[in-house]
């Protein structure tokens, strides 16, 4: 097994691990309430919860976060979480696709559209990458080789400074994501994982032309963590308990894009455990909600499994909507949360 093959299933097996849940010291989501409305005025049976999505029609605002590929594993989680995507009318991204640029043999593991041909699918690559060599052609090669719709491009800076061997070179990647957006007829959106992007930094990459972000705060996986669990001494093992709380909390990484990007495309990641979670999320300026680390134990069983999983989310989110009297999302954004 590879450097690269050995991270990713290391990345599953860690994931799972209790000790790579996180919760922010900043406020969570469950410090957030939606006001409840004892008349709500709506019938629960006409709540919609259909959106458009990088001009593709979801029936509910949820994507499938980017996981893994590459490993058989990561294979059969793909197509399981793909399969429960299309049966749901719901968006997917893929795990971070530069193995399949190095390593084309993991190619396969990674495409899903032969069982979920209708969803809007998201391909990935390190944003980093773009100073390691990389560049329009790569991005090209991994939206293409999987029929993907569009392009995350992800920012993971403490995570490869605690990574062994970790891509640390990230001066001037705001201009080359900038480049990628201007030269691909695609949709680009940036992506977190797991600090947050404050507001700061999403003023700056709205002016890259890219469409716009998933937050992907901190409170829920913490992926300083998991690769200081993959130190071989204890020693270089404490940095994941140093950096343990290091970033910006969802709700207020959300909020921080949101007034600096008043009018982007705007997901909300990073701790959200379920519809709930995903109304407040919404209210506080989402416009979808991306599901990671709830989905992986599901699709490590069957496609069926994270159905269930889904729709449980689906509806805890149409039950928060129906307590606060709202019928549709476009509506539930204008719910104040306290």
């Amino acid at each position: 097994m590879t450097d690269i093959l050995r991270r990713k299933q290391d990345h599953i097996d860690l994931s799972l691990d209790s000790g790579s849940q996180i919760a922010s010291t900043g406020r969570q989501f469950k410090d957030y309430h939606l006001p409840h409305r004892a008349l709500p005025d709506v019938n629960f049976s006409e709540i919609d919860l259909s959106v458009t999505c990088l001009g593709k029609a979801l029936r509910a605002p949820f994507f499938i976060a980017s996981m893994t590929g590459g490993l058989e594993s990561g294979a059969m989680i793909n197509r399981h979480l793909a399969e429960a995507a299309q049966e749901l009318g719901l968006a997917m991204g893929l795990g971070s696709q530069r193995i399949t640029v190095e390593h084309p043999e993991t190619l396969a593991s990674f495409q899903v559209r032969d069982v979920a041909p209708n969803i809007l699918l998201l391909a990935n690559l390190g944003a980093v990458q773009l100073n390691m060599g990389y560049g329009v052609k790569e991005c090209l090669q991994v939206i293409e080789s999987v029929g993907a719709d569009a392009l995350y491009l992800h920012l993971n800076s403490l995570q490869e400074a605690v990574q062994a061997g970790g891509d640390t070179a990230f001066a001037g990647v705001t201009q080359r994501i900038a480049d990628v957006a201007e030269a691909l007829t695609y949709p680009v959106l940036v992506k977190e994982c797991g600090n947050g992007i404050d507001g700061r930094s999403a003023a700056a990459l709205k002016t890259t032309g890219v469409q716009g972000l998933e937050v992907s705060g901190h409170g829920g996986t913490s992926w300083g963590w998991i690769e200081a669990q993959r130190h071989p001494t204890a020693r270089l093992q404490r940095l994941g308990q140093t950096f343990a709380q290091w970033g910006t909390p969802t709700p207020l990484a959300l909020q921080q894009c949101r007034q600096a990007w008043s009018d982007g495309f705007m997901i909300a990641s990073g701790g959200v455990r379920s519809g709930l979670d995903a109304a407040i999320a919404i209210a506080l300026g989402a416009d979808a909600v991306s599901i990671a680390q709830p989905l992986l134990k599901p699709a490590l069983e069957s496609t069926q499994a994270v159905i269930d999983e889904l729709e449980t989310w689906i509806m805890e989110l149409k039950i928060a909507m129906f307590c606060c009297g709202v019928r549709t999302i476009e509506a539930l954004k204008q719910v104040d949360v306290n």
